[in-house]
């Protein structure tokens, strides 16, 4: 077999797996056959992502340890007037897994949304980002202003407010204590044991017990979690912005959420939903916000956790609609 033949035959089965693994993905999560499973090569990775509808283009950033199926309702629901795009953010599920940590850095991260964006066609569009996916989403508010019609975020910390949560409030600091171990060398091991038994419990246990969260979705959540070089992937979001409360010794806590050093200014209209039950970031992260977001509404849903979107999305879809409607 010639060497180009070779190459061939192994992109081939690279396809392959790809398709496997996302009709085995679609069928656990039961999907709606309007979601549509794409790729990008964009910014030197190749993502993954789903979209649905089509008109003006609203891209949903999910955060960690999720993927795109976070936002299948919010899919279904503004792919009726939109081109409702979530990816799998790089190193997650379907997407690329660069090796090493400096890829997870955040102007790469900015730079992925940027060029996906341009990928679909679109100059201008609307931004919606959860957890990680809401920090990178502050991040392109911050560095690409002209490129966003409207952003929002739902229970993400902006840098400065979070940094300076860190820095001065000994709750926020405690309630960020995880953030030193998702960065330590054995978050993997500690995260996986027991078929991801840990993580299933952070983020889907109580809504399993209350309806919220199915078992299709657990099966789903942990087959994207599987996926070789997935776990490490979220977890270098975490290392590669070296972020959390001080450790024993430290004067003040090391890292940062931002993309560029000094820059906090948000300049395009935001609205930010917040799950007020959130024990890891907490209600302190809505408190001096509009010293940087110069047109900023808050919704805050008092029942909601850190994992609102689930819990409320009719909620959630509503406010998005009424904001997208200003």
């Amino acid at each position: 077999m010639s060497h180009s033949m070779s190459k061939l035959s192994v992109r081939l089965l690279h396809t392959l797996a790809f398709a496997a693994v996302t009709i085995m993905i679609s069928n656990a999560a039961g999907k709606d056959p309007k979601l549509q499973d794409r790729y990008a090569e964009v910014n030197g990775v190749r993502l993954h992502y789903v979209a649905s509808g089509k008109g003006p283009l609203i891209v949903f950033l999910h955060g960690f340890p999720e993927f795109w199926y976070e936002w299948k309702n919010q899919l279904a629901e503004f792919g009726k007037d939109h081109l409702a795009v979530a990816p799998d953010m790089r190193g997650y599920n379907l997407s690329a897994k660069p090796p090493g940590v400096e890829p997870y850095e955040m102007k790469n991260l900015v730079e992925d949304v940027r060029a996906l964006a341009d990928h679909l066609g679109h100059k201008k569009f609307v931004l919606v980002g959860h957890d990680w996916g809401g920090v990178v989403a502050w991040a392109f508010a911050i560095a690409h202003p002209d490129r966003l019609e409207k952003l929002i975020i739902v229970n993400a910390p902006h840098p400065a407010v979070f940094a300076r949560l860190l820095r001065d409030d000994p709750v926020q600091q405690k309630a960020s204590q995880y953030m030193l171990m998702f960065r330590g060398d054995q978050a993997e091991a500690t995260l996986s044991v027991n078929h991801y038994t840990p993580l299933v419990n952070i983020v889907l246990g109580p809504g399993l017990k209350t309806g919220v969260f199915t078992e299709q979705d657990r099966d789903a959540y942990i087959q994207a979690w599987s996926q070789p070089g997935a776990l490490t992937g979220g977890l270098n979001y975490y290392r590669a912005a070296g972020i959390g409360p001080p450790t024993p010794g430290a004067e003040a806590p090391s890292g940062n959420f931002a993309a560029a050093g000094g820059q906090f200014a948000v300049k395009v209209p935001t609205l930010v939903i917040w799950g007020e039950k959130d024990t890891a970031l907490l209600t302190g992260n809505l408190a001096g916000l509009d010293q940087f977001v110069s047109s900023l509404s808050i919704k805050r849903i008092p029942e909601g956790s850190h994992w609102v979107i689930h819990e409320r999305p009719a909620e959630v879809n509503g406010y998005i609609r009424d904001f997208l409607r200003k």
